[in-house]
């Protein structure tokens, strides 16, 4: 059984398959930040759109500041629930989140692949995890 089957009824299968679009904030194209801002908004929990922090996701030292920002309007957690944010470094900068759907599941998208739910505990995310947060 696939992720996406899994989720079939639940919140998050709204947000799976959108494309990623550079700044996006909306349903026809998101980036990392648009979408969790898109599926905490569905939730009433209201964040900053940042879309005039940076010009482009390649410029993750601007994103990176901008995440360091935000993060005092959250409180870190040790492990992650429902809707809370997880970050990620993009080689030494902080600079990348999905929102947790359900412990070890993520829902995120990345530049070239549809919005997708994915386990942040497999290497390729869990080395580069940085902290859980709960608005």
């Amino acid at each position: 059984m696939t992720a996406r089957t899994k989720t079939k009824g639940h919140w998050s299968a709204h947000f799976i398959g959108l494309p990623y679009a550079d700044l996006g904030r909306t349903h026809e194209g998101v980036d990392c930040w648009g979408l969790v801002r898109l599926a905490l908004s569905a939730h009433d929990i209201h964040v900053p759109s940042y879309a005039g922090g940076y010009a482009s996701t390649e410029e993750r030292a601007e994103i990176a500041g901008l995440i360091s920002g935000a993060k005092p309007q959250w409180q870190k957690v040790d492990a992650g629930r429902e809707l809370d944010v997880v970050t990620f470094r993009r080689g030494r900068l902080e600079s990348h989140i999905g929102l947790v759907v359900r412990p070890g599941v993520m829902l995120h998208v990345t530049e070239g692949q549809p919005s997708c739910l994915v386990s942040y505990l497999d290497c390729q995310w869990e080395r580069r995890l940085t902290g859980f947060w709960r608005h």
